[in-house]
């Protein structure tokens, strides 16, 4: 009963926390522009057209007679079709074809209303299962990372932990944490919240979006029975001033997504997933660790982590991932496709060498390895994460899983997905 209460208190908190966080992404403005797809689902088989009706609305009001543009591409390609519309109170029909093999088709409208542009969009879904990931798999890819993972591991782990006094509570010891990464001598950053009553519990360790800020540590959850551990990924800490970080973010760390990405061996993310390896290694080492339930969680370059994770070090015992980044990430290179960081769109020459080494950081190539159950969540209009590069991934994965779609939503995540989120992952729970 115990850990039911926790669980249940556990989702109301997530639903509060994520309706705070999402609430910019949520927010409706004045003028609304509805595209809505012949099939509820909004998914299509191979060779099936798609047509979607137009409103635009004040109020929920439809306005007639209202002039806007409209544009149809595949997922993240360069536009197919353009065109010109009106509004009509009964909606105006656009016809957007189809695709002859799986993927994503998308139609975007655009208005201008007031002298300001509102936009609405549709993502039809073609047979999405069935994308056929372009990033191949390495044939050294298993020993090249079980080699590093097992050198790193025998690095000590020289662990520096400070009580942070002024965010602990009666229930939660707070503590700035330090330990070294790979290669030696790195650091890896994160604030650690441990429950103050004595006993065994349950490690998240939470894995960051994309960006350089600082952390807090997550109290809540560890006042409800578990173990977290917030991580920054940068080797800095974590409780410096905001000033410092949008400085490194917009200075020495801009684009640190691509740094040496036509080296396997100098390339940014080797030091960032060698370090969430390390991280849990360190939950492990917790005497208040139960020894058995270690999940990691995260969004976008958060998923991402959280995959890679899961798949270098088998203490993991399941994940949560949504809209995870980092997968498909050369694919489509001479145009304008691929996953986050976009790294077609990024000025960098994409070479052959380029394609090869990044293999072995892409997150399709660690789905592929994956052993434990996963909980993904993702939407049909994400532009950042694009669902194309995301379904790749997410499909190749042979281990258990509960993969929701909210079709409409973009790069955000709806309460009601954390919340069913957190309820898989307490059905994960070993008791």
């Amino acid at each position: 009963m115990k850990i039911q209460s926790f669980v249940l208190s556990l989702i109301c908190l997530m639903c509060m926390v994520e309706t705070k966080a999402q609430s910019s992404h949520l927010a409706r403005r004045l003028i609304e522009v509805k595209v809505v797809p012949n099939h509820a689902d909004w998914n299509y088989k191979v060779g099936e057209s798609v047509k979607v009706n137009v409103w635009i609305l004040r109020n929920d009001v439809p306005l007639e007679d209202l002039a806007f543009e409209y544009e149809i591409s595949e997922d993240m390609m360069p536009v197919r079709e353009k065109g010109l519309g009106r509004s009509a109170k009964d909606g105006k029909m656009i016809e957007m074809g189809t695709l002859w093999k799986p993927g994503f088709l998308r139609c975007i409208v655009k208005v201008k209303y007031d002298g300001r542009i509102y936009t609405g969009m549709v993502t039809a879904a073609f047979d999405k299962e069935n994308i056929v990931p372009e990033t191949k798999f390495p044939d050294d890819f298993q020993v090249y990372w079980n080699d590093i993972v097992g050198e790193a591991s025998k690095l000590p782990m020289d662990t520096k932990m400070e009580l942070w006094p002024e965010r602990c509570t009666d229930k939660v010891n707070v503590y700035r944490v330090n330990i070294q990464n790979y290669p030696e001598k790195a650091r890896l950053y994160g604030i650690l919240c441990v429950p103050v009553a004595k006993g065994k519990y349950p490690a998240v360790l939470r894995v960051p979006g994309a960006g350089v800020r600082s952390y807090k540590g997550d109290v809540d959850n560890a006042a409800r029975g578990m173990i977290t551990f917030e991580i920054g990924i940068h080797g800095i800490p974590v409780n410096l001033p905001d000033e410092v970080y949008k400085s490194l973010y917009s200075g020495p760390l801009r684009e640190y997504m691509v740094f040496n990405s036509d080296d396997r061996d100098l390339y940014y993310y080797k030091r960032v997933y060698l370090g969430c390896v390390r991280a849990v290694d360190f939950l492990c080492s917790l005497s208040q660790y139960d020894g058995q339930n270690m999940f990691v969680i995260g969004g976008s370059q958060g998923g991402a982590l959280s995959i890679v994770t899961a798949a270098l070090n088998r203490k993991v015992s399941a994940i949560i991932a949504f809209f995870p980044g980092l997968c498909e990430m050369t694919r489509n290179s001479n145009v304008e496709g691929g996953g986050w960081p976009h790294i077609s769109k990024s000025g960098i020459d994409i070479t052959s060498r380029k394609i090869k080494n990044l293999a072995y950081f892409d997150v399709v190539n660690f789905a592929r390895m994956i052993k434990v159950p996963g909980f993904y969540s993702f939407g049909y209009n994400d532009m950042t994460c694009p669902p194309t590069s995301v379904c790749a991934a997410i499909y190749e994965i042979e281990a258990p899983k509960e993969v929701m779609i909210v079709e409409e939503n973009g790069h955000f995540a709806y309460p009601e997905q954390w919340q069913n989120a957190w309820r898989w992952l307490f059905k994960q729970i070993k008791r």
